[in-house]
């Protein structure tokens, strides 16, 4: 086995895993390449079919070529698709800054999603090596009733051993790609020809690294316009993921206050 397999098969045992012990059970989709992956590693553990509702959280502020992408291959891998629309920006916190109030549409979208279909677990595609909030995460983390994340109380994870378990009204987020990078997906998608939104290509020197919403999300200068070409500028550049993302750059503390809050 290579480290592609390895990361695969740890991929598909924590996917088993909580479909085994966690029920009701869902998977985010926020269309871009972790959760192609992660909706591609579910097929593969499960014989061909996904065996729970993929959920897009919508705010309706997708690139359009997000919203194609996403209906053509919801129908084409037979996903039981759940995109209902997020709540307004009048429902979200008045004093996060205007890009981490627009991007919490989701966290309130994904509050009550939990309460609509009763969910006891979120399968998310996330990865440590993304943004450092992210790297507080396990594999298996707890979150309260009302979806706020305790990141200096988490379960231990030694030997793989993954704490399912949660307190009445609690959910957990079970993030089967913390340990991959940004590379390993590309590399993935290459080996397994894992379909990937357009906008990934760059278009008049420029493309995006990290999909997200309109107004909120811009594209990173590259000329990279095929997998090959993006694989060769992830191995030399020094520029963050996230670098198109406006909220990671508005205030120190804007991404932990979402992430502690409820946010993906």
């Amino acid at each position: 086995m290579d480290d592609l397999d390895e990361l695969e098969a740890d991929s598909l045992f924590i996917l088993r895993e909580a479909y085994s012990r966690v029920r009701p059970l869902a998977l985010l989709w926020s269309l871009g390449k972790d959760s192609n992956v992660l909706i591609w590693l579910a097929r593969k553990a499960f014989l061909g079919r996904v065996p729970f509702p993929v959920m897009h959280l919508d705010t309706g502020l997708e690139f359009p070529e997000a919203y194609a992408f996403r209906d053509r291959y919801a129908q084409e891998w037979g996903l039981d698709l759940i995109a209902d629309p997020c709540p307004p920006l009048e429902a979200t916190d008045p004093t996060l800054p205007p890009a981490s109030r627009v991007a919490a549409r989701k966290t309130e979208g994904l509050r009550a999603a939990i309460q609509r279909y009763g969910l006891s677990g979120l399968i998310a595609g996330i990865r440590r090596d993304e943004q450092a909030t992210r790297a507080k995460e396990r594999v298996v983390s707890p979150r309260a009733e009302d979806g706020n994340w305790e990141f200096r109380d988490q379960p231990p994870e030694f030997w793989d051993l993954y704490n399912l378990d949660r307190p009445p009204g609690a959910h957990v987020r079970i993030h089967p790609l913390l340990r991959w990078t940004e590379l390993d997906v590309w590399r993935y998608i290459a080996r397994e020809n894992i379909p990937v939104c357009e906008l990934y290509f760059a278009r008049n020197g420029r493309r995006f690294r990290s999909l997200g919403e309109i107004g909120i999300t811009h594209p990173v200068v590259s000329d990279a316009a095929d997998i090959p070409a993006i694989l060769a500028e992830l191995r030399v550049t020094t520029e963050p993921e996230r670098g198109g993302r406006s909220m990671d750059n508005e205030t120190e503390d804007a991404f932990e206050r979402l992430r502690v809050g409820g946010y993906l």
